[in-house]
């Protein structure tokens, strides 16, 4: 389906983002099975969304201006296990200028990373500010994806910081839907 949405996209206009956010939707799905280099591939073509010229158009439906990209990268890194890449890729991220929602959604996959690197400090640490976030904002988005840290919890669980997190992450997420 996702070859298809490519092909259709570059039968559009070559000025709007259609042909990188699908390659982002792409990457997204290569991460999710596992595939690295297709993962890569898709997001270099992705990144094609910086050369784009004129006035990226940004409102109705389509809102992909490429500023999402080091944060799409992490996370594909993440879901495919790689902190050694994820890392740089979300910290450069967290250095713009994001709302309070993407930061903390950025918090929660650099503790993914932590946790991955078996770093318990960075996890502990990042974990904890993106639960406070999402607590101050009620973001459901930010709990979905501390979500995702549960099952790296139970390799610390003798850290009372990581006992914690066990508690309070189901406690925020439950509250959530």
């Amino acid at each position: 389906m996702l070859e298809l949405a490519s092909r259709l996209a570059r039968c559009g206009d070559a000025q709007l983002s259609t042909r990188q956010w699908v390659a982002v939707v792409q990457a997204q799905a290569f991460a999710g099975l596992g595939q690295l280099d297709a993962c890569q591939r898709a997001l270099d073509a992705a990144e094609t969304v910086h050369d784009l010229s004129g006035l990226v158009h940004t409102d109705g439906w389509l809102r992909f201006d490429g500023s999402r990209m080091a944060e799409e990268r992490g996370a594909c890194y993440v879901e495919l296990g790689r902190p050694d890449l994820a890392e740089g890729a979300l910290t450069a991220a967290l250095g713009q200028t994001v709302s309070v929602r993407r930061r903390g959604a950025i918090l929660a996959d650099l503790a993914v990373t932590g946790a991955q690197q078996r770093d318990v400090e960075q996890m502990v640490t990042y974990a904890t500010e993106a639960l406070e976030l999402a607590r101050q904002t009620g973001s459901g988005y930010i709990g979905r994806k501390l979500a995702g840290l549960r099952p790296h919890l139970a390799d610390e669980a003798n850290d009372p910081r990581v006992r914690q997190l066990q508690e309070q992450i189901p406690v925020l997420v439950g509250a959530r839907g």
